[in-house]
């Protein structure tokens, strides 16, 4: 097994997070490979599901956010490159549960298309079909898809192992992500289900996105650094308003977003998901404008149910207060203590991308 052992650090935020997501990329390949390896007792045609459906996945992943953020926590905590190979295990455990939380989410939603493919879910049940096997396709795609989620999970545990000596804190720290993301899943299964207002779309952002994203990611690279409390705080202040303009960005994208250019369908306005722009417009337009916005069923009714949101002032809202938080999380940098220039850079870079996520 590899492990990488040095790097260059760059002061350039765009080189700096350019490098990072190769050496996570390289990484993850790794222990990918490692972890197939221990699967030969499927045999040759399960090792080959695992590795289409999930490794493959794995591997040709999105932006690597938030291993990004592991890292750059890790760097302001005072991480140094003597401990790379121990922060890259540790944002491949975050990017790990990434996956896990990517495929039950498409099952949940009932999508069938992820990052312009077929859903893992989808693409198992039509080779059921094709090789007519016995029993429900659909239920036989979800079944396994449920299984690499689980897998994916397990293999995150593997890849922490190799943290170093504060592995019970990066533990704790991984835990809370997964226990958080979990339950504000099922805060967003719950609102879909019963509606939501922006009280409610804004605890789901929290915990769904804010500390999954971006807050927990860090907390997790400044424990494998053995950070002080305080720059732990400082994170924080920095993590959770960028967390909330990233979940506002993903519910305007869920909106108006181009599938082709998100990799995800555009689908909160007939799915009923909750989103802070919709609930933001119902509050604002009434009872008329809540009868538009929970009756959407066609491509006619969202492009009304968006006019609608134009309109209103609550696109123009939420871009207004993507804008501060933003604002308010590189401002939150300042009281970094020890910051270094690479991290600082790096970390406004990113600020950028959790929030334009046009590029």
């Amino acid at each position: 097994m590899t492990i990488v052992t040095s790097h260059t650090v760059t002061p350039a935020g765009g080189a700096g997070n350019g490098r990072v997501r190769h050496l996570v990329d390289q990484r993850l390949g790794e222990l990918l490979d490692q972890e197939l390896a221990r699967l030969g007792f499927l045999g040759e045609e399960g090792v080959d599901l695992v590795r289409r459906h999930l490794a493959a996945f794995a591997r040709d992943g999105g932006k690597r956010l938030r291993p990004a953020f592991v890292y750059w926590g890790h760097r302001a905590a005072g991480g140094t490159a003597a401990d790379l190979g121990r922060v890259l295990n540790a944002a491949c455990a975050v990017e790990l549960v990434h996956v896990a939380a990517l495929l039950l989410d498409d099952v949940m939603d009932e999508a069938q298309e992820r990052r312009g493919r077929p859903a893992a879910h989808a693409a198992l049940a039509a080779e059921h079909r094709r090789a007519g096997l016995r029993g429900d396709p659909a239920r036989y795609g979800e079944s396994q898809t449920a299984l690499l989620a689980l897998l994916a999970l397990a293999w995150a545990d593997a890849a922490l192992l190799g943290s170093g000596p504060h592995l019970a804190d990066a533990l704790d720290v991984l835990t809370r992500l997964r226990v958080e993301v979990t339950a504000g899943q099922q805060l967003d299964l719950a609102g879909t289900a019963a509606g939501a207002d922006t009280g409610r779309t804004r605890t789901i952002a929290l915990y769904k996105s804010a500390k999954y994203t971006i807050e927990r990611p860090l907390h997790l690279g400044h424990a494998v650094a053995g950070g002080e409390p305080a720059a732990r705080r400082a994170l924080s202040a920095y993590a959770l308003p960028l967390g909330e303009a990233f979940q506002l960005r993903d519910d305007v994208l869920g909106v108006f977003g181009d599938p082709g250019r998100t990799g995800k369908p555009a689908g909160d306005l007939r799915q009923g998901k909750p989103n802070h722009l919709v609930a933001a417009a119902k509050e604002r337009t009434g009872p008329r404008g809540a009868a538009l916005l929970d009756t959407v069923a066609t491509e006619e009714d969202a492009a009304a149910a968006r006019e609608l949101i134009v309109s209103c002032g609550a696109l123009d809202a939420a871009e207004r207060r993507i804008a501060a938080l933003a604002g308010e999380a590189v401002e939150a940098l300042d009281a970094l203590p020890g910051l270094p220039g690479d991290a600082r850079a790096a970390l406004t870079e990113l600020t950028v991308l959790a929030t334009d996520r046009s590029r």
